[in-house]
């Protein structure tokens, strides 16, 4: 189970590398992968939406560096 979350976390960030900047359709595709992957992990239903809402409220917030990339920013919040 945790192999696997590991798994498609990792997958999903490296989605973001290539990325120059981090779009607002890149957070909510990287959101929904994360809420993909936790669900699937057996986690709690509202303690997903609660910790997907939080990603997105900060990733939109630019609450981090912008020396990081976008995979690094994500990565940073998570």
């Amino acid at each position: 189970m945790f192999n696997s979350l590991s798994d498609r976390l990792t997958a999903t960030f490296k989605n973001l590398r290539g990325k120059g900047k981090l779009t607002e359709a890149d957070i909510d595709a990287t959101v929904r992968e994360i809420r993909r992957a936790l669900l699937d992990a057996d986690v709690a239903v509202p303690v997903v939406r609660e910790f997907t809402s939080h990603i997105k409220e900060r990733a939109l917030g630019a609450e981090v560096s912008e020396a990081l990339n976008p995979s690094q920013q994500i990565v940073k919040i998570v």
